[in-house]
C-alpha cells in the first residue's frame, strides 16, 4: 500500500474573503450623499425616503447627509433645496442652469459626476425611477465604481462599507453586495421600498453651488416638448393608500372584475402578481413585485395569489396584508398579517356587499386616510 504525505493547498480565497483595503485615492471620500429627482418642478417622493435611509448612514458613519440638487434657475430648485433639508439634509448641493430645466442623461451625468469628483462623497444613493436607473449607470461608469441597483436594504458593515442587499436569481435569494476598491459606493432603491421619514422644520441650511461645465450646444440631444402620461394618474400603486390585488386563484379573466369592483367600493387602487400580466389579463403597470410595482399601503388584500418571494418583496412593507387563498400552506400565509382560507371568486363579492352597506360614500372616500 503506498501513501503518500502530501500537504492540502489552502483554498484560494473568494471575493468574500478579500480585505475591503480603500486604495489612498479615496480615503479622502466623506459623507453620504441623496440625488434629489425633480423633474417638472416635482421632486419625486423617493428622494425624501432615500433621505431617511442616509441620515440612518451618516449617523452610523458619523458624516454629514447631503442632498444634491440639479434643475433650471427658479423656485422649483430652491423649493427641492428646503425640502432636503426639512427631510434631515446637513448641508446640500446645487448645479442650477438652464440646461438643467429636462432631463437629458448628458448635461445630468456632467454636472453629477463633476459634483462627485470635486466634493468626494462616500455613498451615493439615487432612486430606482426611470429617470435614476439611467443616470445611475452613467454615472458610475463614467467615475469607475461600482453600483448596486434595486437594493431591498442598506447598512453599513463592521468596517465601515455599505452593506447593499438585492434580490437575485429571479427573487429566490437576497444577496448582500459590497463596492470593495472604488468610491463612492453607488445603490439604486426603488420607491416605497424604503419608509417614508417624518418632515421635520429645518431651517435651510448651508448650500454648495457648483457651475456646470457644459454648453447647450455640446448636448446631442434637445427636448422638442413635453406630453405628459395620460395614463399616470390611474395607476400610481406605489403611493397607493388601499391596493386590493388577484393573482391566478381568480382562475378566469372575467373574475378580474370581482377585484376591481372591492378595490372601487373601498376607494382602493388595484394591482396583479405577475402570472396576470403575463396571461394578458391585466396591463404590466399594474404588477406588482419585484419586478413590477413595490407598495407600502395600510392595507392590501391579496385574492388568490400564492405569494412567492418575487411578490412578497414588493408587498412586505404594507401595514395590514390580507390573504385569500384556497391553499392553507401558500407561502402568502407566511408573511400576512391576516389570512382567509377560502375561494376568493365567493370571498370578493361577500366583502363587496358587506362594505356596500357599511360605508356611506363619503367615508368609502376617506378610507385610506
Amino acid at each position: 500500500m503506498l501513501s503518500t504525505n502530501r500537504e492540502s493547498p489552502p483554498p484560494a480565497a473568494g471575493r468574500a474573503a478579500m480585505k475591503k483595503e480603500l486604495p489612498d485615492q479615496f480615503k479622502d471620500h466623506r459623507h453620504v450623499w441623496v440625488f434629489m429627482e425633480l423633474e417638472r418642478d416635482q421632486v419625486h417622493p423617493v428622494s425624501f425616503e432615500l433621505l431617511g435611509e442616509g441620515r440612518k448612514l451618516a449617523d452610523k458613519l458619523g458624516v454629514q447627509l447631503a442632498g444634491v440638487v440639479l434643475g433650471p434657475p427658479g423656485e422649483a430648485t430652491w423649493f427641492a433645496i428646503a425640502e432636503a433639508f426639512a427631510y434631515g439634509a446637513d448641508l446640500a448641493y446645487l448645479v442650477e442652469a438652464p440646461l438643467l430645466a429636462d432631463y437629458r442623461n448628458e448635461p445630468f451625468t456632467k454636472a453629477l459626476t463633476d459634483l462627485v469628483t470635486n466634493y468626494k462623497p462616500e455613498i451615493l444613493l439615487l432612486g430606482a425611477t426611470t429617470l435614476g436607473r439611467d443616470l445611475a449607470g452613467s454615472v458610475a461608469t463614467t467615475l469607475l465604481t461600482g453600483l448596486t441597483a434595486d437594493c431591498t436594504e442598506l447598512d453599513m458593515d463592521a468596517d465601515g462599507s455599505l452593506a447593499a442587499t438585492r434580490p437575485t436569481f429571479g427573487g429566490s435569494l437576497l444577496c448582500t453586495i459590497y463596492t470593495l476598491n472604488c468610491r463612492p459606493q453607488m445603490a439604486t432603491v426603488r420607491p416605497r421600498v424604503m419608509a417614508m421619514p417624518p418632515r421635520g422644520n429645518n431651517k435651510i441650511g448651508r448650500v454648495i453651488q457648483h457651475k456646470v461645465s457644459m454648453i447647450e450646444e455640446e448636448i446631442v440631444t434637445k427636448v422638442l416638448g413635453f406630453l405628459s402620461d395620460g395614463q399616470s394618474a390611474t395607476a400610481n400603486l406605489a403611493y397607493a393608500d388601499v391596493v386590493v390585488a388577484g393573482g391566478l386563484g381568480l382562475g378566469a379573466v372575467e373574475n378580474v372584475k370581482l377585484m376591481k369592483k372591492l378595490a372601487r367600493t373601498i376607494g382602493a387602487d388595484y394591482g396583479c402578481s405577475r402570472p396576470l400580466v403575463q396571461k394578458g389579463w391585466m396591463p404590466a403597470d399594474r404588477q406588482i413585485g419585484q419586478t413590477g410595482k413595490t407598495i407600502r399601503p395600510k392595507l392590501y388584500i391579496a385574492a388568490g395569489i400564492s405569494g412567492a418571494i418575487q411578490h412578497r418583496v414588493g408587498v412586505e412593507g404594507a401595514d395590514l396584508i390580507l390573504a385569500i387563498n384556497t391553499d392553507p400552506n401558500a407561502p402568502i400565509f407566511d408573511f400576512a398579517h391576516l389570512g382567509v382560507v377560502t375561494d376568493a371568486i365567493r370571498l370578493l363579492p361577500s366583502l363587496t356587499e358587506l362594505f356596500t352597506h357599511r360605508l356611506s360614500p363619503h367615508s368609502r372616500d376617506k378610507l385610506a386616510n
